[in-house]
């Protein structure tokens, strides 16, 4: 059923957060997704040095994967790689990071830039960056070493994230994003890069503050693998900590464990990359109650699909969008019903 009146707004990056989007689309009309824009990495980072804007990869994403038309002409145009062999920096460049910086030069506004291609193709929701300044995030480790600009903050082989900060303590939020989780009724977070997608959200303290002022459920949609250089050993407990330690206690209504078991096969694939697939316990679903917040166990990933081979990026097991959207609705009842009790 559609329920053209929830406002649900989606934080992450341009794959999680959209998998959100993408299912919800079938019951809202009424859908934002506030995306990172602090990447450093591959074809973005140069595109973020040459033209000096926030870093354009996950935004065009969305936006192609939102779009009405998924296989038209400017969608694939948008996500096709220049092949250039003769040139580093051009090789692999995803042209829709061009277009983007382009359109930013010519209007003077990476949002106005956004707004334009998303008319172009005709996507059926807000897509707000997390902010509309050129800054970077970088990290605390646990040995006290301060690393600055996202590829760093990924790097494999180095200490453990202890803490995530903006590197501009004066950068803002963009304040329709702001305002966009003031108003929802329901706000999820992730799935994604927990420290370079999600928290690099998380981070700015505007954000955290409307997560915690707003009166939408709440729900942190928890990822399915480890990711090397970012979350190595965690467990799943670990990952709704982290999500915690920004946003404090009490705020997170649930978060969602995927229960579906990937063949032992895939599992093998996966842990040739020391990729480790998470899989919930009673000793770890016990554990995040006693983080004042509810474990819901849903079988949401997609686990037929296999591996893909990405460029330039580690793969992981992706949510179904159908099936993570209607857990996500029967939460929103649940709340509803218990508010009609009360």
């Amino acid at each position: 059923m559609r329920q053209c009146g929830i406002r649900v707004v989606s934080i992450g990056g341009g794959l999680g957060a959209v998998q959100i989007m993408r299912g919800m689309q079938r019951h809202t009309d009424e859908l934002t997704g506030i995306i990172a824009v602090t990447d450093t990495g591959r074809s973005t980072g140069i595109v973020r040095e040459f033209a000096q804007i926030p870093a354009p990869g996950d935004i065009r994403n969305a936006l192609a994967t939102l779009a009405l038309e998924d296989d038209s002409l400017l969608t694939r145009v948008m996500q096709h790689r220049i092949s250039a062999p003769g040139d580093p920096k051009l090789d692999g460049m995803a042209f829709g990071n061009l277009f983007i910086a382009a359109l930013t030069q010519m209007s003077g506004s990476f949002v106005m830039a956004i707004n334009q291609i998303s008319e172009f193709l005709d996507v059926r929701a807000n897509i707000y960056p997390v902010t509309e300044e050129n800054t970077h995030i970088c990290a605390e480790l646990v040995d006290g070493t301060i690393v600055e600009q996202e590829f760093n903050v990924r790097r494999l082989h180095k200490a453990a994230i202890k803490r995530i900060f903006v590197q501009n303590p004066e950068a803002t939020a963009y304040q329709p994003a702001v305002k966009a989780l003031l108003d929802a009724d329901l706000i999820t977070i992730g799935p994604g890069s927990l420290f370079t997608t999600i928290i690099a959200c998380l981070a700015f303290k505007d954000v955290s503050q409307a997560i915690r002022d707003s009166k939408a459920l709440k729900v942190y949609v928890c990822n399915t693998t480890t990711q090397p250089g970012q979350t190595d050993d965690y467990t799943l407990s670990d990952h709704v900590q982290q999500v915690i330690s920004y946003l404090g206690i009490g705020v997170l209504d649930y978060v969602v464990l995927n229960s579906s078991h990937p063949s032992e096969e895939l599992m093998d694939l996966y842990a040739r990359e020391k990729v480790d697939v998470l899989l919930p316990t009673s000793h770890e679903f016990h554990k995040i109650l006693t983080m004042n917040v509810r474990p819901v166990l849903a079988d949401v990933a997609d686990t037929k699909s296999g591996k893909r081979a990405l460029w330039q990026k580690q793969d992981t097991i992706r949510h179904n969008p159908e099936l993570i959207a209607n857990t996500l609705i029967e939460l929103m009842g649940e709340r509803v019903a218990m508010e009609a009790v009360d």
